[in-house]
């Protein structure tokens, strides 16, 4: 396991792709692969889609959980994701502002044009990296997403109800099953809970397919 950041209090590991954020059904999660090899006990302080790997932050003791959790209500914790999409945007950077609903039986987000009960503001910013030409799938972009909200499947739906599906993403709409889906939390940047200073951590994701598309070191 990759440790991007350690002290007493916290930890900030890299997340494999097709890990689990916190123990249950369904295969290993970054709580327990912590807890077994870096530091005992770990809590969760957020979570990461199963298939998005990247910067994951966890913390030794609860009063750092609470205090971390607590930046993250305020969006004092900052949070930013690279992206491949199928595509590219009509700017080269920009806002998605939507109202999603989560189907929870589906566990699948929606956007939706109405407030009701359920529905939920969204918010992100993202900027054109580079562009290429994928063989099957046309153009295709490396996007620097920054969240303002955190909601359920947020970076994937907002791109794909744009008809730009993160590559490897098929419940949103992509057709390419070479990858798991292109999302990486690249970057988190937040005030140490007890200490007071800042923190950043950086992770890149692996080289391979198809994140080997570009040369991400020299594009961010």
């Amino acid at each position: 396991m990759k440790v991007l950041y350690e002290d007493k209090f916290i930890i900030i590991v890299e997340k494999p792709a097709n890990v689990l954020s916190e123990p249950g059904p369904g295969g290993e999660d970054i709580v327990t692969l912590a807890s077994n090899h870096v530091c005992k006990p770990c809590f969760l302080v957020h979570r990461l889609d199963r298939n998005t790997g990247g910067a994951m932050v966890l913390s030794k003791m609860q009063k750092a959980t609470g205090k971390l959790s607590e930046e993250i209500q305020k969006r004092e914790f900052e949070k930013e994701y690279i992206a491949v999409i199928k595509g590219v945007p009509e700017e080269p950077e920009g806002v998605f502002e939507d109202l999603l609903f989560k189907d929870s039986q589906k566990n699948k987000t929606f956007v939706v044009k109405r407030e009701r009960k359920g529905v939920k503001f969204a918010s992100l910013e993202y900027k054109v990296l580079g562009t290429a030409e994928h063989p099957e799938h046309g153009k295709i972009s490396l996007v620097l997403v920054k969240l303002h909200t955190g909601r359920t499947h947020q970076v994937r739906v907002q791109f794909a109800s744009r008809k730009m599906p993160l590559l490897g993403d098929g419940k949103y709409g992509s057709r390419d099953n070479r990858c798991e889906t292109a999302l990486w939390s690249r970057r988190l940047a937040f005030k140490h809970p007890i200490t007071g200073e800042s923190v950043e951590a950086l992770s890149f994701p692996p080289e391979e397919y198809p994140w080997n598309l570009f040369d991400i070191k020299s594009l961010i």
